[in-house]
């Protein structure tokens, strides 16, 4: 859960240093923000979400 967290707060990061920075535009991130809940209300949203659960798993255990 905590990586999860962090995902959505680094990407939300990103979307605003884009919008603000002028690369993306406000409608652009609307778009990509909605598109990030929609996937998970669906009936494939605990198989997007065992992905970054594997690659954090996956992650850690380089490190021991």
């Amino acid at each position: 859960m905590a990586i999860s967290l962090f995902v959505v707060l680094l990407t939300g990061i990103v979307l605003i240093v884009l919008m603000r920075s002028g690369s993306i535009k406000t409608g652009p991130v609307v778009v990509a923000v909605l598109f990030g809940f929609l996937p998970a209300s669906t009936g494939s949203g605990p198989d997007i979400q065992e992905f970054p659960d594997e690659m954090a798993e996956s992650i850690s255990a380089l490190g021991t």
